[in-house]
């Protein structure tokens, strides 16, 4: 096809063709884009972030969700709460009798008689001790035999031995008596019932079996996050993080964090120095200090799901565009010297060493002048 102005001639159709304004317009602003967007990912910063995903726990071990289990064994006879009733620590939650319903009856009669044993032997232990006085007295005055000394010390031994043994009885009963009276389980805080083993009262249980399980009503929140082994090498305490909870509205720009909405502000307080067995690190969260508090407990619960940014470093956004497609790691932040550079004390010092020569030479040459 002729290229030329003067062969468009030839065709007349093909030279009434104008493009329309639609594509001209199109042309134009693509042509403009292109370079906008190559002046954007020179110039524009972009937060790295380290993303996350966790849930919400209680900072103090105290606060968690607490499993309570039978103290003793046997089976439940009553119990005291309902799932979702609120308790307070030391309230009843269910009683656990022993399978033998006269136990503690037989338990303590059999103290009694343990205390009778005791009583009777040292009785009995009072009076050897003053036989061997008396006989040591009379072997003294010539009155006994040695060999009558030598009995009432062996007495005294026997009775010593049955008196040791009786207290060593007295303890074995009083501990089963202390464990079989401890079957009524109560809450170890306050708290909520959050649901029951109700099975519990139709089988035997064993000493340590679930019960109930208690979740604290008030608790210091923090997020637990469980972050990629890449990343967790750069976190550090103290730095910001950006939370999404889970149910609340929220609009997230982990990149331009001035522009998200519905997003919470927090720090890193600890990082764990192993891994789970999952491979991620976990990573606690308290709330940033005079920013706007976190939703209330009804928004955000103990084990509510979250998501997480940890902010790193300031980029540019072809620069983050590069990294994410080499699938290289965050950038390392390098940190500053402040001590001396290599050499530079040798140059103080030769300096110092000038400026101690200079007046030195000055008084030389006063002195050759007085002798002038």
């Amino acid at each position: 096809m002729a290229s030329h102005a003067q062969d468009m001639t030839r065709f007349s159709t093909l030279a009434s063709l104008r493009p329309p304004r639609t594509a001209v317009t199109v042309a134009w602003m693509i042509g403009i884009a292109i370079p906008l967007v190559v002046l954007g990912l020179l110039f524009v910063p972009w937060v790295q972030t380290a993303p996350g995903t966790g849930q919400i726990v209680a900072l103090d071990p105290a606060d968690r969700v607490q499993q309570v289990t039978a103290l003793v064994p046997g089976r439940v006879e009553r119990w005291y709460v309902t799932d979702g009733q609120s308790v307070k620590a030391g309230d009843p939650i269910a009683r656990v009798v022993d399978n033998d319903p006269g136990l503690l009856e037989r338990l303590a009669a059999e103290r009694a008689q343990v205390l009778a044993q005791i009583t009777a032997s040292e009785q009995a232990m009072a009076v050897a001790r003053i036989d061997v006085g008396r006989s040591a007295q009379l072997l003294a005055d010539g009155l006994a035999a040695r060999r009558d000394f030598e009995n009432a010390q062996i007495k005294v031994a026997e009775h010593g031995a049955k008196l040791a043994e009786a207290r060593a009885k007295l303890s074995r009963v009083d501990i089963a008596r202390t464990r079989q009276s401890a079957q009524m389980v109560r809450a170890p805080r306050d708290g909520r019932i959050q649901s029951l083993n109700t099975a519990a009262g139709a089988t035997l249980v064993s000493a340590g079996d679930w019960l109930a399980t208690v979740a604290p009503e008030s608790a210091v929140r923090v997020v637990e996050l469980m972050v990629d082994g890449r990343d967790v090498a750069l976190v550090r305490r103290g730095q910001p993080v950006r939370l999404h909870f889970e149910g609340w509205p929220a609009i997230q720009f982990s990149g331009w964090p001035s522009v998200a909405l519905g997003m919470f502000d927090g720090r890193v307080r600890s990082i764990d120095p192993s891994a789970q067995a999952s491979g991620l690190f976990r990573v606690l969260v308290e709330p940033m200090p005079g920013k706007p508090a976190w939703p209330g407990n009804q928004f955000t619960r103990l084990g509510s799901r979250v998501r997480g940014w940890i902010q790193m470093e300031t980029v540019s956004v072809g620069y983050e565009l590069w990294r994410q497609l080499n699938d290289f790691p965050l950038e390392f932040q390098r940190p500053v010297e402040t001590g001396p550079r290599k050499g530079a004390g040798k140059g103080l010092a030769d300096k110092d060493a000038a400026k101690k020569a200079k007046p030195a030479k000055n008084s030389a040459k006063d002195g050759g002048e007085e002798e002038k």
